[in-house]
């Protein structure tokens, strides 16, 4: 058994931990199942020989997915910011998590269907919030209160003014 990360991300699931893990990791980069560990023997919510956790990885961070049971569930005070290069990359990933069951949401914000929040967030819209100009900073910050997927060109007319 390798060492476990200092740090890991532990994620929630009633069931479906196997499933989420291995659509992250045939959707993101630098991603992958690890290791499906079965539960040594019955508790509350599963069986012995049910899946219990999955340790993944997701764009190079490790977590556990734990098939907990349905008492606790994903809310958007936990997500995954995810920058990209690109329209096409915003693209690509927004549609993945919002087509495979997922929702839209606000600013660039949408939600898988295991319920786990994501931010599909181009790096120039980082940069341009965080302009040291807050003329720059405001007008981009105003045209993303209007978008759920970001449209980088946008950003990039009221970055410029």
């Amino acid at each position: 058994m390798a060492n476990p990360a200092k740090n890991t991300i532990c994620l929630w699931f009633d069931r479906d931990a196997e499933a989420a893990a291995r659509f992250y990791a045939e959707t993101f980069p630098d991603s992958s199942v690890n290791a499906v560990n079965l539960a040594p023997g019955d508790y509350p919510s599963g069986k012995q020989g049910n899946v219990l956790t999955v340790d993944f990885t997701v764009l190079g961070i490790p977590c556990i997915g734990l098939n907990g049971g349905p008492v606790f569930k994903h809310s958007e005070a936990f997500s995954f910011q995810i920058a990209t290069k690109d329209q096409a990359e915003t693209d690509r990933y927004w549609n993945a998590i919002v087509n495979n069951g997922g929702q839209e949401s606000e600013c660039g914000w949408c939600k898988d269907k295991w319920g786990l929040s994501w931010q599909i967030t181009p790096i120039v819209l980082i940069q341009s919030i965080t302009d040291p100009d807050p003329a720059v900073a405001k007008r981009v910050f105003d045209a993303m209160m209007t978008m759920r997927k970001i449209d980088v060109a946008a950003i990039e007319k009221a970055r410029r003014g």
